[in-house]
Formats: structure tokens, sequence, C-alpha cells
């Protein structure tokens, strides 16, 4: 069967990630949060992922101070995980 068609083994699962940022460092720090979504995707197993979407958390000003990223993804069945392991 294929996962999400019928399969009750395939499980929707969802994760965030958060960042600061601090001024004239936002491009190290998304890129540091890029490296750990795509590890933990990585090292998941992960295949198939059906969303990602970003938003940002401001201060009492409006600036900028934040950023939370959140994943949507299939959760790979556990055989399917160990195989990636191997590899």
């Amino acid at each position: 069967m294929i996962p999400g068609k019928g399969d009750p083994s395939a499980m929707i699962k969802v994760k965030s990630f958060a960042a600061q940022l601090k001024i004239f460092h936002a491009r190290q720090e998304l890129d540091a949060l890029d490296k750990e979504v795509c590890d933990f995707i990585a090292s998941e197993g992960i295949r198939k992922v059906i969303s990602i979407g970003d938003a940002s958390t401001t201060g009492e000003k409006g600036e900028s101070i934040g950023l939370i990223r959140v994943l949507a993804y299939e959760d790979p069945v556990e055989g399917a995980v160990a195989k990636l392991k191997k590899k």
C-alpha cells in the first residue's frame, strides 16, 4: 500500500523549530535553522515533507526578533527508517 493512501501505518506529524534573530546576524541564524531542519529530516528518515512554513515573532516596536519554522511530514514506517539508517 502507498503511505497516506489508506495505509494505517502512515502518520502525519508536525515539528516546530525556533531561532532568535539578532541584528547583523540574521543570515547566520537562518542558515543554522535550515541546517537544524535538514538534519532532523535526514536523521528521522523522512521521505515526504507535506508543508514547511515560517512565522516571525516581533518585539514591542514591531521589529522581528525571532522565527518559528513548522514542518509537517509523513512519519516513515519503522522498516523504512531501519533501511535508511543502514545505508
